[in-house]
């Protein structure tokens, strides 16, 4: 409850306490006197409450319960009814703003809460858990959601959803491509989207190559998300396409010093860092690693596809583009920010080039 005026902590304090006595609560009362009251209920099921009174004008409940059926959550709005029903009958039109926000449920054999990349809470509408392993490398989970179909989830990072064949057109260039008879080199994705889309574009061959792929994703996602990767992932090599099990790093460096290039790169390793200290995070030297080594075996007129981050991480972001200017060539690049429907955020897409110098 936010209030237009100062809040007597004392009346609220009597006015609410028949409510959480009725259901059987004791209380303790803390009285920071300047800075108001706390007060604690709790009920011998282990239930309790938190009312904090703030004289400036804010009152909050807090309600912890476990209940495992409807009853109990029925039970629950019941007293925050009243407490709400008391507090508007105690200051009428002095209350600016009254937020109920919805229950979190802890401890649930199915999670539902995920964060965003710039640090948001949000719940999504998970209702199976498909798939949960663990690799030498991470967790991997992929849970069924009820708008975005299976999603998959590496080490708590959301990847990539049924339903995010956005991500995936806006990593190959958003359709402005022409893939027919291209050589094309994938980074990355193991989920099998990229490489499955591009499949379908007549390509000469792709080669797709990551940094420690896991084969369980592989295996979890040729099972779990087939209307992501369709059939492509069943086996390693195909009419126009070889997934290599290896590491990114020694493959590029192998096909530079063998001269090997490519039309299009497509890195789908990682975002980029949150982290603003480029020269204290490893991360960043892996990126900055990665562009170089994309960079000598890209084609003079090639392009380099990759994901940002969050269009909120601005910071990072900017970081970001400043390690271009760092390579061992000079390049150019644009942008452009997609809504990826699971990650419940805009995300940045970077189109890399060689910069082209007159002879």
């Amino acid at each position: 409850f936010s209030l237009n005026i100062a809040a007597d902590c004392n009346a609220v304090l009597k006015a609410l306490q028949p409510i959480f006595q009725e259901q059987g609560m004791t209380e303790t009362v803390h009285n920071w006197e300047d800075h108001g009251y706390l007060v604690t209920y709790i009920k011998k099921n282990g239930s309790f409450a938190n009312l904090r009174i703030h004289p400036h004008g804010l009152v909050l409940v807090d309600l912890q319960s476990y209940n495992d059926h409807m009853k109990g959550r029925e039970e629950v709005d019941q007293l925050l009814n009243k407490v709400e029903e008391r507090m508007k009958e105690l200051f009428h039109d002095n209350i600016k703003r009254v937020k109920r926000l919805p229950a979190i449920l802890r401890g649930g054999v199915i999670d539902r809460y995920w964060p965003t990349a710039d640090g948001r809470l949000v719940e999504y509408d998970i209702d199976e858990v498909v798939y949960d392993e663990d690799s030498p490398f991470q967790n991997i989970k992929i849970l069924h959601s009820k708008q975005f179909g299976n999603i998959l989830i590496l080490s708590g990072d959301v990847n990539l959803a049924e339903s995010d064949l956005a991500y995936t057109q806006a990593i190959m260039g958003s359709g402005r491509e022409d893939y027919t008879g291209k050589e094309v080199l994938i980074l990355g994705g193991g989920d099998g989207g990229i490489l499955y889309e591009i499949v379908k574009l007549k390509p000469k061959m792709v080669t797709m190559v990551a940094s420690n792929i896991d084969q369980m994703v592989i295996d979890g996602c040729r099972k779990h998300m087939r209307k992501t990767c369709g059939d492509v992932l069943d086996n390693l090599k195909g009419e126009c396409y070889q997934v290599l099990i290896e590491d990114c790093i020694p493959v590029l460096k192998r096909y530079a010093k063998e001269g090997r290039m490519f039309d299009y790169v497509i890195n789908d390793l990682t975002a980029v860092p949150i982290s603003t200290s480029p020269e204290e995070d490893s991360t960043w030297e892996f990126l900055r690693l990665i562009l170089d080594l994309s960079m000598k075996v890209l084609k003079q007129d090639g392009k380099y596809f990759t994901q940002g981050n969050c269009i909120n991480l601005t910071d990072a972001l900017t970081l970001y583009e400043e390690q271009l200017s760092r390579l061992y060539c000079p390049v150019e690049f644009s942008k452009e920010t997609v809504c990826v429907p699971s990650y419940m955020e805009l995300w940045v897409f970077y189109t890399i080039w060689k910069k082209q110098t007159d002879i």
